[in-house]
């Protein structure tokens, strides 16, 4: 191969129809940015999925890469926070949207979308947390930034526990020493992984899809991570202890949300979203820092299984069927 190829997963539109192809693509076909990263891994992610599967919403224009996530070494930069044979990570922004992703070899991308692979973490564990696991982490940073503690009565809540976000979620709150954690999940099935990660409690999840109309419900949860949206993040709300949050940081159910003001003013409420992809550049390097310190789970194996590029366009609609328990890490050597 040419020493400018490289190989990428490509998704093309021919007659209204999406088609997922491996291709070999060209360095100089890259957009001209600050850093060229060869890419080792990636992950994936619902919005990788949506993307993979022509959501215009997602990505405007194809032929196009996804993958929103990339973790790799610096090739070249023409600024001086890197030099070739950095450890780096790449999440958020445009990545994999309307830039080329990281299902590709080779990116090239502004300096400021990019992280330093912290110390104590590899770059394969980095892409295990991901989109996924940076969301997770923001989730608990601003809900301890409004006050939640480890001392609570209620159990904290985590909605879609067996996806990527939930799945974390609940080992980076066992890590942080969280004690009583709720894991909501359709698939009772998976309630040994659950624990094992960290959950002390599973409930299906028609237990808190509530339809009875009530403006309030008995309250259940100190705080509550949601990555699904919909009925279920309506419910939280009306469950969740006064003064207590919910940080809503996914879609997968519905991004409709039915619910009332009542839960603001009567129990003070707060509604927290957790925006990834453009979070603060000095918040980002702290979590990055804390998810390969204090809060990086024993138990990040447990949640990762592996696919090549080969294999990618599979595993994408096994995520839209809800079969895929825990992350996808995508090699791309």
């Amino acid at each position: 191969m040419e020493e400018n190829k490289f190989t990428a997963f490509v998704v093309r539109e021919e007659n209204g129809k999406f088609i997922r192809e491996i291709k070999t693509k060209s360095i100089d076909d890259l957009p001209v940015d600050d850093v060229l990263i060869n890419v080792k891994y990636s992950s994936l992610n619902y919005k990788d999925a949506l993307s993979a599967s022509g959501n215009k919403g997602i990505t405007r224009r194809y032929p196009h890469t996804p993958g929103i996530d990339a973790a790799g070494i610096v090739v070249e930069s023409a600024k001086k926070d890197f030099i070739a044979g950095d450890e780096v990570i790449v999440t958020g922004f445009d990545l994999g949207m309307n830039t080329p992703g990281g299902y590709g070899q080779f990116i090239r991308v502004p300096s400021d979308w990019v992280i330093k692979l912290p110390k104590s973490m590899t770059l394969k564990e980095s892409m295990i947390y991901g989109t996924a696991g940076f969301t997770a982490a923001l989730s608990l940073h601003n809900l301890e930034a409004d006050g939640l503690d480890h001392f609570g009565k209620e159990d904290i809540l985590i909605t879609g526990a067996t996806g990527g976000v939930g799945s974390l979620s609940i080992a980076i709150l066992s890590k942080a020493g969280y004690k009583k954690i709720t894991a909501v999940t359709g698939k009772i099935d998976k309630e040994s992984f659950l624990k094992n990660i960290g959950a002390s409690r599973i409930i299906n999840r028609e237990s808190i899809d509530d339809k009875s109309g009530k403006a309030l419900l008995p309250i259940r949860w100190a705080a509550v991570i949601d990555s699904v949206g919909g009925n279920i993040l309506a419910t939280a709300i009306k469950s969740t202890v006064y003064g207590g949050s919910i940080a809503a940081c996914g879609l997968t159910q519905s991004p409709i949300l039915n619910t009332s003001v009542y839960p603001f003013i009567l129990r003070g409420v707060k509604l927290l979203g957790s925006d990834s992809a453009h979070c603060n550049l000095n918040i980002r390097k702290m979590l990055w820092n804390k998810l390969a310190g204090e809060w990086k789970p024993n138990t990040l194996n447990l949640i990762a299984s592996e696919c090549s590029l080969e294999e990618l366009s599979g595993k994408i609609d096994l995520i839209f069927r809800g079969n895929i328990t825990g992350r996808v890490v995508v090699k791309l050597d």
